[in-house]
């Protein structure tokens, strides 16, 4: 068993497909470190997560200027932005630990500004741009908890896109 997987999607509904199926494996209470450049997809694949864990399509925004949402259907789901953060101290003044420590699904993106204020144990999902519409996704587990998370993600994802 390997703690790392990278799925290559062609196009935004091979990405859907990604998110659908984090939604699906994830463990309550994980946390999803999304790092990549600016408009690499990382709004896109939280998008596809809440969807797939039925938010309404197009109830998700990027909380850039809020920098927090949440979304409540069959799981919750926050979704951080730390763009627009200063320093670790101003994001740990939003309570980040009350959320990690809940049962929902914690989708923080621009994760490498806050590394150090992250749970040890996450996913993290690097995103590069291949393509106009393509994508490369690097879906690491980080902890025992979270290979067998990937090991599956790399199952249902390998079935074909």
């Amino acid at each position: 068993m390997m703690n790392h997987f990278t799925y290559d999607a062609p196009d935004e509904a091979a990405t859907a497909r990604l998110g659908a199926v984090l939604a699906e494996i994830l463990p309550d209470g994980t946390t999803v470190a999304l790092c990549g450049t600016l408009g690499a997809g990382k709004t896109r694949l939280v998008q596809a997560v809440a969807e797939a864990a039925g938010v309404r399509a197009g109830g998700v925004t990027s909380p850039t200027f809020v920098l927090i949402q949440e979304y409540r259907a069959r799981r919750t789901v926050y979704h951080f932005d730390a763009y627009r953060i200063r320093d670790i101290d101003e994001f740990e003044e939003l309570g980040p630990d009350e959320y990690f420590e809940s049962d929902a699904l914690v989708l923080v993106e621009w994760a490498d500004r806050v590394e150090n204020a992250l749970p040890r144990e996450r996913i993290e999902v690097r995103i590069e741009v291949t393509g106009t519409q393509s994508r490369r996704f690097e879906i690491i587990g980080l902890g025992p908890r979270y290979t067998s998370v990937v090991e599956l993600c790399r199952e249902r994802l390998s079935g074909g896109v």
